[in-house]
């Protein structure tokens, strides 16, 4: 039990007397096999590869998102639970991808899951209380943009949770997830890693882009500032629940339409699935409607033709 006297040391002490064989931290593993720094202090390392091209890019995408609509049949034929973590610096390309996965599936078997800051009532609650509720029932898959790693990402960094909250997150978070694997839950998680100068001009492009600028807000302007910090967060985090149960997955991307497509093909080798031959294969003829005389159509109120 922690209490409020609980010195920060201790608690990393103890966390670490506590490791059992599966959440014991191991190396990251990596969609592609190369080292996560970059001179400079850059998170993402430096590829001569072009970006994608705009018609490669829509091919792969259409290839991959026919297999994404047969692994939601597999899913929820076969009552799987399915978690997707997708956390990242600000402007990584969580929210692309997550949008790209999602816009061909069922909103009733994929949902996305994206939670506002706390209420005062969730604060007092356990911390992993308001996640939970989000977790799938069988036959779904959900989409977590942004989980609780909010509490080893930008709590920690804004100072908005005390030191002994944080480190308590950290022992409890491989218990948790522990947990949720073995009641049944597939649990992937992904980290957008991306370099300071993509992220800023990411950041520029959302301002100039007045269907874009929303998404900037003030918290994405404080962490230009605090891009070292963030970092001292994430290299942190990975010590502590980069675990073999649980492992984290990185994807970079500074391009993100590769890191689009290299995501979502991972996403589709990491859960065995086949493909369910569809219940209607064919339409039968219409049937012609008698007997029925419907109103005239000028009786109607239409939306003006503007276009």
């Amino acid at each position: 039990m922690t209490t409020d006297k609980t010195h920060p040391e201790d608690l990393k002490k103890l966390f670490n007397r506590e490791f059992h064989d599966d959440i014991e931290p191991v190396r990251t593993k990596r969609l592609s096999q190369i080292e996560d720094t970059r001179p400079n202090g850059q998170e993402t390392p430096t590829e001569s590869k072009d970006k994608a091209g705009r018609k490669f890019y829509e091919q792969e995408l259409r290839k991959l998102q026919i297999e994404l609509v047969k692994l939601q049949e597999w899913i929820k034929a076969n009552g799987l639970k399915v978690v997707v973590v997708f956390e990242g610096r600000d402007a990584a390309g969580k929210g692309g991808t997550i949008k790209r996965i999602t816009e061909c599936l069922n909103p009733r078997v994929c949902r996305v899951a994206a939670l506002a800051t706390p209420t005062e009532k969730e604060r007092t609650q356990w911390y992993f209380q308001r996640y939970a509720a989000h977790l799938p029932s069988a036959g779904e898959m959900v989409l977590f943009d942004r989980s609780w790693y909010n509490r080893a990402g930008v709590e920690r960094v804004m100072g908005f949770c005390a030191e002994e909250e944080y480190w308590e997150f950290l022992r409890s978070c491989p218990y948790f997830e522990r947990m949720i694997i073995r009641s049944g839950i597939i649990l992937i998680k992904y980290w957008f890693s991306v370099s300071d100068h993509e992220q800023e001009k990411r950041f520029q492009q959302r301002l100039n882009d007045p269907t874009k600028r929303w998404k900037l807000s003030p918290m994405d302007v404080s962490s230009r500032d605090k891009w070292v910090e963030y970092s001292k967060a994430k290299d942190e985090m990975f010590a502590y629940t980069d675990t073999k149960i649980s492992p984290w997955w990185v994807v970079d991307a500074d391009d993100k339409r590769r890191a689009r497509l290299n995501c979502i093909s991972h996403l589709l080798g990491m859960i065995p699935y086949s493909e369910i031959p569809p219940v209607i294969t064919e339409l039968p003829p219409r049937k012609e409607a008698k007997g029925y005389v419907r109103p005239p159509i000028s009786e109607q109120t239409f939306v003006p033709c503007k276009y």
